[in-house]
């Protein structure tokens, strides 16, 4: 019922009020946690978009509100609150609903969203953590960016690869080569990125993930006649799927238009980093276990090839971005 109100707690959001004379919205933001809006506030603002006091507003109301106060969310998920709010579309919206999802909106509008779900927010890029070419001279960007995701499906897929074959390699082959594989698989990745698609970032550990998974479907395959393994065509067909829908989705967001221009989405390449450390230098670590690693002289060789390639790319994001004249977006 539109009179049956009660508080709901909102931690770590923006508060939301209306002003003196209640003809705008005034969105605060702090990384403290904010008071809850008391219960007054929240009827004023209902009361602002119900001027025929009905106990409802409509959709179209309630649109106005989330484009005017979303205004750095995606589209799409403006669509998505829209359909939550109006449930049973009648076009109505009562007072415990509008509280509701003002409240998720709030919560997964400006919080979620510029911590994890839209990477290309210009405030999310502001953290230290991803890689931008702008910055990069900010030499520890080439590792950093992958503690951070495009989105919670994209840090699920990475996940899922990582338990599935991850921690099973590490098991087998020890901490040292698959964090071997991995990193070098992460450097190369953003590498990649800054010499073939040199005005995009980068983010998630999609190159580390990606250079694991192929260095293990490599060796299965060619030990498949000796490996008795119970699951091991189960292991192999589920990473070939997450890595397919996976990069499949990093292409897709890429060419994208972006959210916020001319800010571009990020990267794709750094799978194909990964991919290649894992063909050569991964299936080399990974071949056999029983033998160190410096009595390999095939390791030796593809290693000077990866250290050749990062010191090409090294001199690469030194030199070619200026003789190129590469117009690159604005600094986050």
């Amino acid at each position: 019922m539109a009179g049956a109100t009660r508080e709901l707690p909102v931690n770590s959001s923006p508060a939301v009020a209306s002003n003196a004379e209640g003809e705008e919205i005034e969105v605060l933001e702090s990384t403290d946690v904010l008071p809850v809006a008391p219960e007054d506030q929240w009827k004023s603002l209902f009361d602002k978009y119900d001027p025929d006091s009905s106990g409802f507003i409509s959709t179209e109301r309630f649109r106005d509100l989330l484009a005017t106060y979303g205004s750095e969310l995606d589209p799409h998920k403006l669509e998505v609150l829209l359909a939550l709010a109006d449930g049973n579309a009648d076009g109505k919206i009562c007072y415990q609903d509008f509280v509701n999802l003002v409240a998720v909106f709030m919560y997964y509008g400006f919080q979620l969203d510029r911590l994890v779900l839209q990477v290309s927010s210009p405030s999310f890029l502001k953290s230290p953590l991803p890689y931008h070419p702008q910055l990069r001279t900010q030499a520890w960007r080439y590792l950093s960016y992958i503690f951070m995701h495009t989105g919670i499906e994209h840090l699920s897929l990475n996940m899922a690869m990582q338990l599935l074959v991850g921690v099973p390699l590490e098991m087998v082959h020890g901490a040292l080569r698959i964090g071997l594989v991995y990193m070098c698989g992460v450097l190369a990745g953003s590498l990649a990125v800054s010499v073939t698609d040199m005005t995009a970032p980068v983010v998630g550990s999609s190159g580390g993930v990606y250079a694991l998974v192929s260095a293990h479907l490599a060796n299965v395959v060619m030990n498949w006649s000796g490996m008795k393994c119970q699951f091991k065509l189960f292991r192999m067909a589920m990473a070939l799927v997450c890595m397919s829908v996976e990069f499949g989705r990093a292409v897709w967001l890429r060419f994208y238009p972006p959210a916020f221009p001319p800010c571009p989405n990020p990267s794709f390449v750094a799978h194909l980093g990964g991919v290649v450390v894992g063909l050569t230098l991964g299936v080399v670590v990974l071949q056999n276990y029983e033998q160190r690693l410096q009595e390999q002289s095939l390791f030796w060789i593809f290693f000077s090839v990866y250290a050749l390639f990062v010191l090409c790319a090294v001199f690469w994001n030194i030199f070619a971005y200026g003789l190129l004249d590469v117009r690159l977006p604005p600094t986050p």
